[in-house]
């Protein structure tokens, strides 16, 4: 949630189900999330494409377009590809946590649930796409550095090339004037 040095996250609820999208809504708002809700998937994935989230709440079962299909969808976007999702659904087999997590989705929970538990596994989740987001600039840093290193081990490969080279025409000049 928003501190004074972290920001306001910002979380899309999906749900064909205005009840369950007002309460999920009002909730995460209380808990200091800005929120956006929509009712359908073809919604969901123009609002993520227009605008980024830090997450996304979405219902598995909805007519048209299945929660399924839009974390398909997000996970084959190298822009969205790593938007933690969380998997809502009021299907209670197994087989629909297993669909939700082998499709992309980073958490699943069945409906009807606690609310703080959701709230407990955001946090989490929010946490650990943090540390991701760090560790990438890290590595990209990382990388910037070793680029730079490998340039100027080359331009240090061809001073010496050319060291060593001035230092065999100077060594047959001297035997030329020895001779």
């Amino acid at each position: 949630m928003g501190s004074p040095n972290q920001p306001v996250r910002t979380i899309l609820v999906v749900d064909d189900s205005r009840t369950n999208l007002n309460v999920i809504g009002e909730r995460l708002t209380g808990l200091g999330y800005l929120t956006a809700l929509v009712d359908n998937g073809g919604e969901a994935l123009d609002m993520i494409a227009g605008r980024g989230f830090d997450l996304v709440v979405l219902d598995l079962v909805m007519p048209g377009m299945s929660g399924i299909q839009v974390l398909a969808e997000l996970r084959s976007r190298t822009e969205t590809s790593d938007l933690p999702v969380i998997v809502v659904t009021a299907r209670s087999d197994p087989q629909a946590a297993i669909e939700a997590l082998a499709a992309g989705a980073d958490d699943h929970l069945a409906k009807p649930f606690d609310f703080d538990v959701l709230a407990a596994r955001i946090e989490r989740t929010l946490a650990r796409s943090r540390r991701i987001a760090d560790l990438k600039r890290s590595n990209a840093a990382l990388d910037a550095r070793i680029a730079a290193r490998a340039m100027e081990l080359g331009e240090a490969r061809a001073e010496l090339a050319a060291v060593r080279a001035e230092r065999q025409r100077l060594i047959a000049e001297v035997a030329r004037l020895k001779a």
